[in-house]
């Protein structure tokens, strides 16, 4: 049974009010709330076991490095990674994408070959590109989508070339709630000798995500998103592709050996974690992640689609409502505009009204362009939001729409 009410004890911020009103938290695309386990997960580190990690002889190192690294096995263990080895903590999916796009141009491309993203991409799957496009003369190829927000994959099979050298496609769009069908995209981009990486932020805190079963060659999340803390996050890497990639950053951790003449790099995944990691958030990336999993990420994902479907029905009987990305498979990000009211005054109004939501263009504004807008409200979906909540944010949408 998913019993809501219990799991919405786990987090003490949902029982707080807003301008007086109950909170109602639909920004999950953003950021999710944490449970009471992963804050008391950091809490607990910092005052019992907080010690550098892997450098030291002493208990409170030993202690901490075990917690970090069954903290990697945790994650292989929730992708369904291989190794170990292929588990890199970052920052977060920006800096996974940062550092694969660094490390893949600086080996791997040279002027005039190309990297595929769609139009649907964030900015931290487009920028990181651009930056190389300038800096190495590489080209960037981008795949159309149609109305519904599902990307043309007859399109996307002509955009190979003898140039292509990577595809970076998002597993689920931050803004539509699409989900791509990343398995198929991946299996033509191999059977052309391309490597694909995926962007998991909006993926892996909603459904079973298996980066075998995916053939991915990388993937990369982010722990804020899937209840856990930010600042930490994880870019997945094939063995035998981290393998040839140089390092992204330089300085302690990350070498073997290190004389003025020469530098010999650690193995992986030492070899692209240069530096003190964030070993209280890997601990408590990892306590997040086991919560979910106890839950049931097949219950979650039945949960917030039963709740993505009841939204989209309840929203579109709201006169003057459009809503933004109707794929036919839809995870739970809604966008929409209500008549001709500026998606800022909506957000803000709503936000009085104890409801939570984005606005703006959703760091997407290449998307927003084709949409032919300047930006959405959207309402994101967690494992702990209700129906009635879903009501309230209708009943607060109608209320605005109202006073204009």
């Amino acid at each position: 049974m998913y019993n809501i009410e219990l799991i919405r004890e786990d987090f003490p911020i949902l029982s707080r009010e807003v301008y007086g009103k109950p909170l109602v938290y639909l920004d999950n695309g953003a950021t999710t709330q944490k449970p009471r386990c992963v804050v008391e997960a950091i809490t607990n580190e910092y005052y019992s076991v907080n010690a550098n990690v892997h450098r030291g002889v002493h208990f409170l190192s030993q202690q901490a490095t075990e917690l970090h690294e069954a903290s990697r096995e945790t994650v292989r263990r929730f992708i369904n990674a291989r190794s170990t080895n292929e588990i890199i903590f970052t920052r977060g999916t920006t800096e996974s994408i940062n550092l694969l796009a660094s490390s893949f141009a600086e080996s791997q491309m040279q002027a005039g070959d190309e990297v595929i993203v769609s139009t649907m991409e964030h900015h931290s799957d487009i920028v990181p590109w651009q930056l190389q496009a300038a800096k190495r003369g590489i080209v960037i190829k981008v795949i159309p989508m149609n109305d519904k927000g599902e990307l043309l994959q007859d399109a996307y099979k002509q955009l190979f070339s003898e140039k292509t050298k990577l595809v970076c496609v998002m597993h689920v769009s931050n803004v539509l709630g699409t989900v791509n069908p990343v398995k198929e995209m991946i299996a033509e981009a191999h059977a052309h000798g391309v490597p694909v990486l995926v962007d998991g932020a909006q993926s892996v805190p909603h459904m079973k995500v298996d980066v075998q079963d995916l053939d991915a060659d990388f993937f990369a999340f982010s722990g804020h998103k899937v209840y856990g803390p930010t600042g930490v996050g994880v870019l997945y890497g094939k063995e035998e592709w981290l393998d040839k990639l140089p390092p992204y950053q330089g300085g302690g951790e990350m070498i073997q050996s290190v004389s003025f003449e020469k530098t010999t790099f650690n193995e992986l995944p030492f070899k692209f974690e240069a530096g003190t990691p964030d070993y209280i958030g890997t601990t408590a990336l990892a306590k997040a992640l086991d919560y979910v999993t106890a839950i049931g990420m097949d219950q979650i994902a039945a949960h917030e689609h039963e709740l993505t479907q009841y939204a989209m029905q309840r929203l579109k009987q709201i006169e003057g409502m459009r809503i933004f990305g109707e794929a036919e498979h839809k995870s739970s990000v809604i966008s929409f505009l209500v008549g001709n009211i500026h998606h800022l005054d909506m957000g803000t109004l709503l936000d009085r009204l104890g409801i939570a939501v984005r606005t703006g263009h959703h760091c997407a504004q290449p998307l927003m362009q084709r949409l032919g807008i300047e930006g959405t409200v959207r309402a994101s979906f967690g494992l702990y939001n209700t129906k009635e909540e879903i009501d309230i944010l209708a009943a607060g949408i109608e209320r605005v729409s109202r006073m204009f």
